[in-house]
């Protein structure tokens, strides 16, 4: 019997989206004949996880977690193919557990967090409702000694995390659910990156008009509008959405806290979602049938 190497594993497991073992067995006993190997997923209890591999994932939830005490939290993305499968209620359990994974590691490395026994309760949910499914992205906001965190869920596709020096976690959360509403650009002014700025100054430079203005006037006007762009995309800055009347900054100053920085997850972002023909892979399946 032939020797079953990595590298053939490796190349079992991309082009169907099985377990390593399942893909392993699998080689063993096509005699590490890839393609044999995935003939004979198709026979079995592989079939819907073959299928769907290559699937794009680009709904799904946003699922957070706090500690009681505000020192820590983690957001997680999952993923599915379609809005229908991640108001499932196997799915949404398989998140929360994902979730509770992540926060107890208290770690964002998503392929050690979901090996083993969250690998294959993955599995198992891709044979069971026929989906690609898949955990995307995670991360940790570790709270600074005297700070904490508070996150806000909206509608289970925008999830944030902020962290605040002082102030409370209902503050935070109040904070987290602005940020969901309005996705301001940075926490504070002086957090926008330079090329940002360069690229506003730009724009700004090439408006009708600027032309023919004396350089002292153009560059006046330029600082006036780079100071409005600043305070339209910097959270502290921006009118506060529950009172209008006061920006971010006064309201979390008036509970005894100052904005140190947010995360915002929103389900699918930056995801190129392929554009599928229903009937025609309809069609198909009826044909293999």
């Amino acid at each position: 019997m032939a020797a079953i190497s990595a590298s053939q594993v490796k190349e079992l497991r991309e082009r169907t989206g099985l377990g390593m073992m399942e893909c392993k067995k699998a080689l063993t006993e096509a005699g590490g004949d890839i393609e044999q190997a995935i003939e004979d997923l198709r026979k079995n209890s592989g079939l819907k996880a073959a299928k769907k591999a290559g699937r794009t994932a680009a709904e799904g939830v946003v699922v957070t977690r706090v500690a009681e005490d505000g020192a820590y939290g983690v957001m997680v993305e999952i993923n599915s193919e379609t809005d229908f499968v991640a108001r499932d209620d196997n799915f949404k359990a398989f998140a929360d557990k994902i979730a509770d994974a992540f926060f107890a590691a208290k770690s964002d490395d998503v392929a050690a967090v979901t090996e083993g026994e969250l690998e294959t309760a993955r599995e198992q949910l891709v044979q069971k409702i026929g989906e690609n499914i898949g955990v995307r992205r995670a991360v940790v906001v570790d709270a600074a000694e005297g700070n904490l965190v508070g996150a806000y869920v909206h509608g289970g596709r925008i999830g944030v995390l902020t962290e605040l020096k002082g102030g409370t976690q209902e503050a935070a959360k109040d904070v987290s659910m602005h940020v969901a509403a309005i996705n301001p650009t940075v926490a504070r002014p002086e957090d926008m990156p330079q090329s940002a700025l360069d690229e506003e100054k730009a724009i700004i430079l090439a408006q009708p008009d600027m032309a023919g203005k004396p350089e002292q006037i153009a560059e006046k006007m330029v600082q006036g509008r780079l100071k409005k762009y600043l305070a339209e995309n910097s959270l502290t800055e921006q009118p506060f959405v529950k009172d209008p009347n006061q920006s971010v900054a006064e309201f979390v100053k008036a509970a005894g806290g100052e904005v140190v920085g947010f995360t915002r997850f929103q389900v699918g972002e930056g995801i190129e979602k392929e554009e599928v023909d229903f009937a025609k892979e309809v069609m198909e399946q009826a044909k293999r049938s």
